[in-house]
């Protein structure tokens, strides 16, 4: 058995694109010069540096001096959430996060509540969607942050920005808006001047891109506390050394994605959609977890199988060299319910049940075929053995 030969987890991680790994090796071996001044190596690096900002800035509508790299998304979150919230501390010390985002944004918030903020968490619906009216009623004078995750991991669902915009920008003084964009990035069309955004987080990783590196996007006057302090080789937000390598794939792999933007996607919802119909024909007993049709991103598809442990389904697809999630591994080593699908109101067996496809522009129909066929077999297997069913079944 190979590990990973059908891999559909891709909303954990995605696999390099070759043309990334090509513009990255030069930067391993000849041009493995740190950015500088003076000296030809260190102007070099420098230029690479900039012509990743513009590409990656191009990709949002932003500007090149408002793309910052980091290590990954989620030190982009923790420069921004905290930034933002020791930057506007004297403004206030209220935030608004909700209770299906992104871990990284409720361990921020968790923190600062720790720390001398009031945090409101606002409730999701049965597909996921934050409650906007909470929202509208949450805001205060004293409110300095509203955070949110784009594309939630788990489900799928897209978050209504322009209505959020229009929300924030209807309060009587300014409303710091930090998204964390790492599953929408390279998917969902996305244009932080549009949607008024101040500081955003994304990672390379999501998009056939190099793990170890991302950015942070900060709006041109918005002020961030700084967090970290060291020598400055980037940037002074994450000071200290970053792989010019990884940034050299990032900017690559940000380049063919949007190179085809709306090819990429359309493949990625036709294969979604084509999982699904197959999954809720061939599998008895099916509900999918979060909307259907474009309020959900493309390349992610959530089932509840009734009756059987996602867990159990995981470990034997793994056996077959296929890679999926279940909801319940997702949300700790304890193998609680997933906490997203708890706020949407599902129950702990659907919670426990719930299955995770998430394809990329190299999955094809054929390893789509051979996975629903392997489910429909281990699904049978697990199911005789539930009592659970095989009551339900005799009843009829």
């Amino acid at each position: 058995m190979q590990p990973g030969k059908i891999y559909l987890d891709n909303c954990v991680t995605t696999c390099p694109a070759p043309e990334v790994l090509a513009a990255m090796q030069p930067y391993f071996q000849e041009k493995f010069w740190f950015p500088g001044t003076f000296i030809s190596t260190g102007e070099s690096t420098n230029d690479m540096i900039s012509r990743s900002q513009q590409l990656i800035a191009d990709t949002l509508g932003a500007k090149p001096n408002e793309i910052h790299f980091t290590s990954g998304g989620t030190l982009a979150n923790n420069i921004a959430i905290k930034g933002l919230a020791n930057a506007y501390k004297q403004q206030g010390r209220h935030i608004i996060v909700s209770v299906v985002d992104y871990p990284d944004l409720l361990t921020n918030a968790a923190y600062l509540e720790k720390n001398g903020f009031e945090v409101t968490y606002l409730s999701s619906d049965s597909e996921g969607f934050i409650s906007l009216e909470e929202l509208k009623n949450a805001i205060r004078k004293d409110t300095i942050l509203f955070m949110t995750t784009f594309v939630n991991h788990t489900v799928g669902t897209i978050q209504p920005l322009s209505e959020i915009k229009a929300i924030l920008d209807s309060a009587d003084h300014k409303i710091y808006f930090h998204l964390d964009a790492g599953q929408g990035y390279g998917k969902v069309p996305l244009n932080v001047k549009e949607l008024g955004i101040d500081t955003m987080s994304i990672s390379a990783h999501k998009i056939h891109g190099p793990q170890g590196i991302g950015a942070l996007y900060q709006k041109t006057g918005t002020k961030l506390a700084q967090l970290i302090h060291g020598v400055k080789r980037v940037d002074n937000l994450q000071t200290g050394g970053l792989s010019i390598a990884l940034i050299a794939g990032f900017a690559k792999a940000a380049e063919l994605v949007f190179n085809d933007f709306e090819g990429n996607a359309a493949y990625l919802r036709e294969l979604s959609n084509y999982l699904l119909e197959k999954l809720e024909k061939e599998i008895p007993f099916v509900e999918l977890n979060g909307p259907r049709g474009e309020k959900r991103a493309p390349h992610n598809i959530n089932v509840s199988i009734d009756f059987i442990e996602g867990e159990a389904i995981t470990m034997m697809l793994d056996q077959k060299g296929i890679t999926v999630a279940t909801g319940s591994a997702c949300a700790s080593e304890g193998l609680k319910a997933n906490y997203i699908l708890m706020a949407m109101g599902k129950t702990h067996i659907q919670s426990h049940g719930s299955m995770k496809f998430t394809v990329s522009r190299y999955t094809t129909k054929a390893e789509l075929d051979e996975t629903v066929r392997a489910l429909v077999e281990i699904t049978q297997e697990l199911r005789n053995r539930s009592p659970l069913y095989l009551a339900m079944t005799k009843e009829k």
